[in-house]
């Protein structure tokens, strides 16, 4: 494990830095600034902040120059990341085109897609969803209904897909169908098509969540149309695309969950000092400052495995399944966090302001948010399976 940042990138942390000290406004870094906004009107202004970070080169981090990117190494993306988070910057409007569909259209899209799709999504002026999960095929993926059929040059696509982030706001869709049949395998005929969300025939509705909010939705499609050109991987290797896909994920350095997750974790500690518990602080209590530290362990722990990520990274090598730890830390220990912040507040934790002078909205939502991230992307059970199947080589 290396713990030194080299020259070059603390010359690039400097930059980002004091760039973001000059471009993001401090109303900005706070919950208050956006309370007022509506869904549409926040989504409108981190779109507009993300394209003005991407005019001054500080997105694509790590993609090459040739597609907008700045051709960065795995550590210059963790400083960005981990100064996003201490900046409390907005999150990006684009993250699963950022992360996924980018990523593997420069590795195996045509000239045509890369030309079309990674500087657009670079500047936030196409904003991608993700289609994969249907009403009868979430973690087994492989069970999807959803049907293209081809006619002429083009698919006629008829199903639904749900779990739809940014479903509300997105201008095009990567989504599997079946296009042939699965006549031997359950993972053949599968493809991975383009859509374009705007037309007849595609329908976004959105999905309330428990915090109040809809950031994901379901969408049906009724004939909808697809070019026979806007497949990605080839017709009938939707499923091998997918699996591409969804590897970029999993491989990265978790250095930006831990600072969000140590500053979440802070305040908790704070409001522990602050809450009343049987006419003491609730950080009196041995088991609540177990629980504490508990959640502390894991964030330090979560940490030095991230740092052990960026070494190997950095050093060319592949971490293939290993990645399915660094998914399983981050989202468990984010959990944790979450279980301390409601043990300090019992059932008062799930209204923004339980009490005078205590306005605890962000933590809320972000401890309500916590219950979905030990899920999406693969589930903790799936990842311990694969961690004692593939890293361990434990018997199935």
């Amino acid at each position: 494990m290396d713990l030194t940042f080299s020259k070059e990138d603390e010359d690039f942390r400097s930059e980002f830095r004091t760039w973001l000290d000059a471009n993001l406004p401090a109303d900005m870094r706070t919950r208050e600034w956006w309370r007022g906004k509506s869904a549409a009107e926040s989504f409108q202004a981190r779109r507009d902040w993300e394209a003005k970070k991407a005019e001054a080169g500080f997105c694509g981090i790590q993609w090459p120059t040739e597609y907008g990117g700045r051709g960065g190494s795995p550590t210059m993306k963790a400083i960005y990341d981990e100064e996003m988070a201490k900046a409390n910057a907005p999150h990006s409007v684009n993250p699963l085109g950022m992360a996924f569909l980018g990523p593997t259209v420069m590795a195996i899209g045509t000239d045509a897609q890369k030309r079309d799709i990674i500087k657009p999504l670079l500047n936030t002026e196409v904003i991608w969803c993700q289609g994969f999960s249907e009403p009868g095929a979430g973690s087994d993926l492989a069970a999807l209904q959803m049907k293209a059929e081809a006619q002429g040059d083009h698919y006629v696509i008829n199903g639904q897909k749900i779990w739809t982030t940014n479903a509300m706001h997105g201008d095009k869709i990567f989504t599997l169908a079946r296009t042939g049949s699965n006549e031997g395998s359950r993972h053949a005929g599968i493809s991975m098509l383009l859509v374009d969300m705007h037309q007849d025939g595609v329908e976004s509705r959105p999905l309330k969540q428990m915090t109040g909010e809809s950031e994901f939705g379901e969408v049906f499609f009724t004939d909808a149309l697809c070019p026979t050109t806007e497949v990605l991987g080839g017709e009938g290797n939707g499923w091998q695309t997918a699996m591409l896909l969804l590897s970029f994920e999993r491989g990265s350095s978790a250095i930006g969950q831990y600072i969000d997750f140590r500053g979440q974790w802070d305040a908790v500690a704070d409001i522990a000092r602050q809450v009343d518990r049987d006419g003491r602080p609730a950080v009196k209590d041995p088991v609540l400052r177990q629980q504490l530290a508990d959640s502390l362990i894991d964030l330090e722990c979560l940490k030095y495995h991230s740092w052990h990520v960026l070494t190997q990274t950095s050093q060319g090598k592949d971490l293939g399944f290993e990645a399915s730890m660094t998914k399983m830390m981050w989202s468990e220990t984010f959990r944790k966090v979450s279980d301390a912040y409601e043990a300090v507040l019992g059932m008062g934790y799930q209204v923004p302001d339980p009490q005078p002078g205590l306005s605890l909205e962000e933590l809320t939502t972000m401890s309500l948010w916590s219950r979905s991230c030990t899920i999406w992307g693969g589930s903790a059970q799936v990842q311990r399976s694969i961690v004692a199947e593939r890293v361990l080589g434990l018997p199935r």
